[in-house]
C-alpha cells in the first residue's frame, strides 16, 4: 500500500481555500495569544522526544529515547537491525502509540492529523499499483493531500523532474526497476514542499550515480529550509549529509551529536619516528591503542587534543618525530566501537 504525506483524502486545502488552517490563521489575528501559540510551534525543534518509550509484551521496542532534531537540519538515525529505528519512525509519524514518554513533531502531539500534512515520507517497503503511470500515481497523492488541482500539474512535474524520471512520467510503474520505483517514492514523499521530509533507506535499492542524486536532493531540502530525519544503515549516506547523527541500539540512543563530536574525539594518529630507544613503548598505552605498521606508530582513539602530548612523550623518550598525520576515525569504526561499548 503507498503511504505518503498523511493527509486523508477527505482533508481540506490549506493552500487558499476555506480550511480549518485558514480559520486559525483568522483566529490567530484577532486573539494574540493564539498568534503566539503559533510562533511557539514555528520556533519548536521539528522533533523533540523525552523518555519515548515503546514496549510490545516485556520487550521493549523503544527505551526511553531522549533527543532533538533542529529545523533545517539533516538528521540521521543509525543502528543495527532491530534496534528500534522503525519503531521510533512509527511513533513520530503516529503509527503506533508510546507506551511512555512524550514527545513533539513539529511543535504537536505526536500523530496530530493537521502536522501530518506537513510532513513527507519515504517508507523502506512501499508498493504503487503497476498499471498506473508514474504521472497517476503523483496525482493521486496530490489529491490525497488535498492539494488544489490547478498545481497538481506542476507539482507532478516538479516532482518528476527533480528525481530524474520526466521522460518516464508516462510510462507504467510495473515498468519501472526497483531503483525507478525508489526514486518515484521520493517523489511522493516530496509532494506539498512538506516541511519535515521523513526517509526510510532512501537509498537501498539505488546504484552509485541514483545515491549522488539523493544526495543532491536531500541538500536541496536542507537548502530550501526542510529538515530531513534520514533512517539508514547506510553509513556512508549518513557521512556525506547529515548536519548531527543519532546512534540507537536496543531501543536506546548511544550517542547524538555532529559527526566532527562524535568522531574528533576518537581519532588515529599515524607518526614516523626515528632514533627510539628499547623503552619507547612502555608510556603509548595511556594515549590509545597503538601498533606498528611498518615504519610507522599508529595509535587508535586518542583525543586530538593529547596528540602533542604524545609527541612531547616520544621526544623525551628520545625519538626524532619526522612526520605526524592525525586521522578521523572512520564513521564505521566508531559506530561498532559504540556498539561494542554497551
Amino acid at each position: 500500500m503507498s503511504q505518503t504525506n498523511w493527509a486523508d483524502s477527505t482533508a481540506l486545502d490549506r493552500r487558499g481555500r476555506s480550511s480549518p488552517a485558514a480559520a486559525v490563521g483568522l483566529a490567530q489575528a484577532a486573539n494574540p495569544l493564539l498568534a503566539d501559540h503559533a510562533d511557539q510551534r514555528t520556533a519548536s525543534p521539528a522533533i523533540h522526544t523525552v523518555a519515548l518509550s515503546k514496549r510490545y509484551g516485556k520487550t521493549f521496542a523503544v527505551n526511553s529515547l531522549s533527543m532533538t532534531v533542529q529545523r533545517g537540519e539533516v538528521f540521521g538515525f543509525l543502528g543495527p537491525n532491530g534496534a528500534g529505528k522503525t519503531t521510533v519512525v512509527k511513533l513520530l509519524l503516529g503509527l503506533a502509540r508510546p507506551t511512555g514518554g512524550e514527545g513533539l513533531v513539529l511543535g504537536a502531539p505526536l500523530g496530530d492529523r493537521e502536522t501530518r500534512r506537513q510532513i513527507g515520507y519515504l517508507p523502506e517497503l512501499f508498493r504503487f499499483q503497476p498499471l498506473l503511470t508514474a504521472r497517476e500515481v503523483l496525482r493521486l497523492h496530490c489529491r490525497l493531500l488535498a492539494l488544489p488541482k490547478a498545481a497538481w500539474k506542476q507539482q507532478e512535474r516538479a516532482a518528476l523532474q527533480t528525481i530524474g524520471l520526466l521522460e518516464r512520467g508516462d510510462d507504467r510503474v510495473g515498468t519501472f526497476s526497483k531503483g525507478m520505483q525508489q526514486r518515484l517514492g521520493l517523489g511522493v514523499a516530496l509532494l506539498g514542499n512538506p516541511t519535515l521530509v521523513v526517509l526510510d533507506e532512501p537509498t537501498s535499492a539505488l546504484d552509485p550515480v541514483g545515491r549522488h542524486d539523493v544526495r543532491e536532493i536531500i541538500r536541496g531540502l536542507r537548502e530550501s529550509g526542510s529538515t530531513v530525519f534520514l533512517n539508514t544503515h547506510l553509513l556512508e549516506e549518513a557521512a556525506h549529509v547529515c548536519d548531527r547523527v543519532a546512534v540507537i541500539d536496543k531501543g536506546r540512543a548511544i550517542a547524538i551529536g555532529a559527526l566532527d563530536e562524535l568522531l574528533g574525539h576518537h581519532s588515529r594518529v599515524r607518526l614516523k619516528v626515528g632514533a627510539l630507544n628499547e623503552n619507547w613503548c612502555h608510556g603509548l598505552g595511556r594515549f590509545g591503542r597503538w601498533h606498528r605498521e611498518n615504519e610507522w606508530i599508529v595509535v587508535e582513539g586518542i583525543d586530538r587534543s593529547r596528540i602533542a602530548d604524545l609527541v612531547d612523550e616520544l621526544v623525551a623518550l628520545g625519538g626524532r618525530v619526522e612526520a605526524v598525520i592525525p586521522e578521523h576515525q572512520s564513521l564505521e569504526a566508531r559506530f561498532l566501537e559504540l556498539l561494542g561499548e554497551r
